[in-house]
């Protein structure tokens, strides 16, 4: 019997050294980082960033899928089904933990994912053509009055869109019609599909001589655009920020969010992501899994509240 719990004993301190080195070595094979928007915008150039840091730091290969479809719920769900091990990794807009969970949109919980962390504040907007006969808020609603206007957006029951809603509401008009639109950019606006959209500013940079910004979804003015003012300072209560983070399912070992944490601490850091904050007026940082948790607690209370305003008579 000691003979056994001897072999038993020596069998378990082998395999704990094992186990650790397991973890060391994270990642041993291929990571994916989800998208789930189309090519191009800031989620996708910074995330690419991630995982080209990846790649240096550890020698493995890590790569960029880009799955868009239902407003960021397709790739979500990719990345919710997934074993917790490391190697699917979501990069995530507010919505997904957040808007489309009290939409009844989301096929997936509260639960599903942990954050690793958050790295990005949008420079987003509602823009229109530098001809376009308003110029802010106010003059948008005196207009839309009389005259119909075309909306584009990401998709309903996203919190820009809601918020769009909700504004326009307090101000009294309605938009002439809406559309999603899985990307939005300078053509969109020049061929006419809409008067105005709710985009990044990345996605009309080509064009930024030809727009012009009605009202800014930050916590302060757009770098690239300092004269607009901000949605909050026309339209009371609408105090919107949205960002975007590094999300992983729910049971993944705490190295291995530890490692993939560091690696996306420097990326942000690095020459190469401070140049797209530069050129996009970007918030580009890094945020810890425990503050992105907080904020994501603020942001969900902050979305039931916006959905209640919007079903309020």
């Amino acid at each position: 019997m000691r003979r056994l719990l001897g072999t038993l004993l020596a069998a378990a301190a082998l395999t704990l050294p094992l186990a650790a080195q397991a973890f060391a070595e994270y990642p041993e094979r291929p990571v994916t980082f989800i998208v789930p928007w189309p090519p191009g915008d800031l989620e996708d150039q910074l995330t690419r960033i991630i995982a080209e840091e990846m790649t240096i730091e550890t020698g493995v290969p890590a790569k960029v899928v880009n799955r868009p479809g239902g407003g960021a719920v397709e790739g979500a769900t990719a990345v919710a089904q997934s074993d917790p091990d490391g190697y699917t990794v979501g990069s995530l807009v507010i919505d997904v933990p957040t808007m489309h969970i009290i939409r009844g949109n989301a096929t997936y919980t509260r639960d599903s994912f942990e954050p690793v962390g958050i790295f990005l504040t949008y420079p987003f907007a509602l823009v229109a053509l530098k001809d376009a006969p308003y110029n802010n808020m106010a003059e948008l609603a005196e207009y839309a009055k009389s005259n119909p206007v075309k909306l584009g957006h990401f998709g309903y029951d996203l919190v820009p869109t809601m918020a769009t809603f909700a504004a326009a509401k307090q101000l009294g008009f309605s938009f002439g019609s809406d559309a999603a639109f899985d990307g939005l950019d300078c053509g969109t606006l020049k061929n006419g599909d809409v008067d105005v959209m709710n985009t990044t500013m990345a996605t009309v940079l080509s064009c930024l001589d030809d727009v012009k910004v009605i009202a800014a979804y930050t916590e302060t003015p757009l770098s690239i655009k300092p004269d607009a003012k901000l949605l909050s300072e026309q339209v009371p209560g609408m105090n919107i920020t949205l960002w975007n983070g590094l999300f992983v399912p729910k049971g993944t070992p705490q190295e291995v969010k530890d490692r993939l944490a560091a690696i996306a601490e420097k990326a942000m850091k690095s020459d190469k992501a401070q140049e797209v904050a530069k050129a996009t007026g970007a918030g580009v940082y890094w945020m810890n899994a425990a503050d992105a948790a907080k904020r994501i607690d603020q942001d969900y209370a902050d979305s039931e509240a916006l959905v209640k305003a919007l079903d309020a008579k």
